[in-house]
């Protein structure tokens, strides 16, 4: 014989503090101390989050404008040539000068905890600002896609290798920012528009 076999079966005794537990206690929706610090805590989560997006997006930026403005190797090999690296390069300027600009403020923010700008008007030029900079970027990059692949068919150079990773940089740019608009699309819309 075991023990188990003699022990009485143990019911389930409901506390008396667990009887006042409410739905938006159990979810941290409430108004108590946990709830707001949790907040807190997403809030800075995403502010910070936000940035280390942007500064990969500047670091993936600036490499696609410094290797294809350094794609010059004379003769066909010159950049400035075709038309669709010209413009990865100018897209690839302009989305550097943006998050360049970008963090530099969310830095500013952070460090002093001063907005430049209004909270919604903020989270709007931050949207819209990542949204159009993604696009520009992932345009410009499958644009001088296929002339890549064509010239690479026929020859596999520096001139071509350097095209590939300043194509590949962009779109690594392309995929950091397009994850910081989902942050700033949140942020967006948790705004109270009243």
């Amino acid at each position: 014989m075991s023990n188990s076999e003699h022990t009485p079966p143990k019911k389930d005794v409901e506390s008396p503090a667990n009887d006042n537990t409410t739905p938006a206690a159990e979810t941290g929706t409430g108004f108590g101390v946990a709830p707001i610090t949790r907040r807190w805590r997403r809030e800075d989560m995403l502010k910070r989050g936000s940035l280390a997006l942007r500064g990969l997006a500047l670091l993936f930026s600036l490499l696609a404008f410094i290797i294809m403005a350094s794609n010059k190797h004379g003769d066909w090999k010159d950049f400035d040539k075709y038309e669709e690296y010209r413009y990865l390069l100018a897209i690839a300027i302009l989305s550097t000068f943006y998050t360049a600009g970008q963090v530099l403020r969310h830095v500013q923010e952070l460090s002093t905890g001063k907005q430049m700008l209004e909270k919604r008007t903020s989270a709007m030029v931050d949207f819209f600002g990542d949204q159009i900079v993604a696009y520009l970027l992932v345009s410009s990059a499958s644009s001088a896609v296929p002339l890549t692949n064509r010239m690479r068919e026929g020859a596999d150079n520096i001139f071509t290798d350097s095209s590939a990773a300043a194509i590949s940089m962009g779109f690594f740019a392309f995929i950091t920012l397009a994850l910081s608009a989902l942050i700033s699309g949140y942020k967006l819309s948790t705004q109270s528009y009243i």
